[in-house]
């Protein structure tokens, strides 16, 4: 007797013919999980080989992925193609999730009982393995009693397109149950024993799936674990700038995802955005914070910027957040090394430059001291020569200029002692906004005569400092007369005092010709200067660094070409002590 539908034989002649090779489509299955294909094409490839084996006109493939579960049909009519989509499915008796749809239909009713394994072998439509198969879904089908005591028998009515259906239940692992539909247009396509060869199948598939997700996974983690060594491949290359690190690092990224193709990347540091080419912000992001020190520096963000059917079940994986939580601790530790050895080469900068400025002082008081006494005694003599009676004049010229030139190399050996520290400050509380406007009253004259206009913005509050007057009056008068020489046709002079916490700050800015890198590096080098030949000694700014150093204050510069200079004194308050001190003696400056 035939086992098939019971009018199976009427319709014998319908049945498309299959071959046989049962161990071929295992294979073929197998192979496919071992391929690299990505969800879907594993699928396609499935399914295509299945469709060809059978005969039948559609696949559909139900398995669960977390709590969230995806169905797969590929059809070759009658619109040819796959379909693939993400929903929520049920639980089943013993609370594990199970593939088949909360749908109150028939066939979601049957995909349950076959997915939990209820059924009666001694029915037509179940085999021995608990798997479904029916000639014509058309028709109502009588399951007979429930286990239950009591309970009335069920029927179902399948329907749908397709007149022949099996239903074959299948393992990927403990966790995992999937459905395997094998469905035809034709009635009675499939004989009992084809539907019991497809439970194999259905088996073979199910380990094919556990295989290509541990391969799946493999790749993701050797993915990601490149992603790394090439992140840490870039950052033993101290030498490299950070721009050049964080550019190569930003392209790394997107292969190290699941789905590299449609993503982008950006990383961004101080302001500073580092992107891959083509990059626009999606709306899956993945993103982590780049701290340092404490403070947030900036953020690495990894977008997808197209749609993808599995970003239903989350377009990320747990792996890949923990994975841009690194490559963000890595950016971050990168920010912080590059920023010590910026730290590092600026102090042992200033160390040089201090060492250099120490030496050039000995040195300068040593030729002070020396210069000193024969100095004085060709100034001395001169001016007795210029006293004798009926000296001719033009010996009288020549004297005169003697004392003048000797005059001048005094100054000079003034400077050079003050910049070598030889004449002691006598230190008192200072008002800084007295010291500018005395120091103006001298200075405004000589400006307006070369076209300057000076601007003055003294704060009402300033607290006073303690501070040598003199030289601080050098120090003004210094950078005033340098930002006149700086404005050769005209410009303005700012002169500007603020409170800053527990310091008095003196800005000096001007709006002339502006230094560059290079020059900048240079303007606090004893005798260095961009003075013509007899218009400056190269000491002036020297001075007025040692005069600021030896107040306890420091000196921010900023210049460029053609947008003029400003130079910022920062000057500590005096402090408790020092006006305490100050009123006993007296002396206020």
């Amino acid at each position: 007797m035939d086992e098939r539908w019971p009018n199976a034989s009427a319709q014998a002649k319908d049945r498309p013919v299959r071959p046989a090779d049962g161990a071929g489509l295992s294979r073929t299955i197998l192979h496919c999980a071992s391929r690299g294909l990505s969800k879907t094409e594993f699928l396609h490839e499935v399914s295509k080989a299945l469709m060809g084996f059978s005969g039948c006109d559609a696949v559909e493939v139900r398995l669960s992925h977390g709590e969230l579960h995806y169905r797969w049909e590929a059809a070759r009519r009658p619109e040819p193609g796959a379909h693939f989509e993400l929903a929520r499915w049920a639980r089943g008796p013993d609370g594990r999730i199970v593939p088949a749809s909360r749908e109150p239909t028939d066939l979601e009713r049957l995909c349950l009982d076959v997915a939990c394994q209820r059924f009666d072998s001694s029915q037509p439509f179940f085999t021995d393995g608990g798997s479904f198969w029916t000639g014509d879904a058309w028709e109502r089908v009588t399951l007979g009693a429930e286990p239950e005591p009591g309970a009335k028998p069920k029927t179902l009515c399948v329907g749908g397109h397709y007149r022949s259906l099996a239903i074959m239940r299948f393992v990927v692992d403990e966790a995992t149950i999937g459905l395997l539909h094998v469905k035809s247009e034709h009635p009675n396509c499939f004989a009992k024993e084809d539907v019991e060869s497809y439970e194999g199948i259905a088996q073979t598939l199910g380990l094919a799936m556990a295989d290509w997700r541990a391969q799946y996974a493999l790749r993701e983690r050797v993915k990601e674990l490149t992603c790394l060594y090439g992140i840490a491949q870039v950052i033993e290359r101290g030498d490299t700038p950070l721009e050049e690190m964080l550019h190569i690092i930003v392209n790394l990224l997107p292969p190290a995802w699941q789905y590299p193709e449609i993503a982008a990347a950006r990383i961004i540091v101080d302001d500073h955005s580092h992107v891959t080419p083509g990059f626009h912000p999606g709306r899956y992001q993945h993103s982590a914070e780049i701290i340092v020190s404490g403070r947030q520096r900036g953020i690495v963000e990894v977008h997808y910027v197209d749609e993808r059917p599995e970003f239903a079940a989350g377009a990320f994986l747990e792996e890949e957040e923990k994975l841009i939580a690194a490559v963000a601790r890595e950016v971050a530790l990168t920010v912080e090394r590059k920023d010590a050895e910026e730290e590092r080469a600026h102090l042992q900068q200033q160390l040089i430059h201090a060492d250099r400025l120490a030496t050039i002082g000995q040195l300068a008081a040593g030729v002070a001291h020396e210069l000193n006494e024969p100095l004085g005694s060709i100034l001395g003599f001169a001016q007795l020569a210029r006293k004798c009676p009926g000296l001719p004049e033009p010996a009288a010229r020549d004297i005169e200029k003697i004392v003048t030139g000797s005059l001048y190399a005094r100054e000079v050996i003034k400077t050079l002692m003050v910049f070598a520290r030889q004449v002691p400050a006598r230190k008192v509380l200072v008002d800084l906004n007295r010291v500018v406007e005395d120091a103006l009253c001298f200075l405004e004259a000589r400006c307006a005569k070369v076209g300057t206009r000076v601007v003055r913005e003294l704060a009402a509050a300033l607290p006073e400092i303690h501070g040598d007057p003199a030289q601080l009056t050098q120090v003004l008068v210094n950078l005033v007369v340098n930002a006149v020489q700086a404005m050769p046709d005209g410009g303005t002079l700012t002169v500007r005092t603020r409170a800053n916490g527990s310091a008095a700050l003196l800005i000096v800015e001007d709006t002339g010709v502006g230094m560059n890198e290079e020059v900048l590096g240079k303007i606090f080098l004893p005798f260095f200067t961009t003075k013509d030949v007899g218009e400056g000694t190269g000491l002036g700014l020297p001075v007025v660094h040692g005069i600021v150093s030896s107040h306890g204050g420091s000196i921010d510069v900023q210049s460029r070409p053609g947008q003029g200079t400003r130079f910022e004194i920062r000057l500590p308050a005096a402090g408790l002590e020092q006006v305490q001190e100050t009123g006993q003696n007296g002396d206020r400056g």
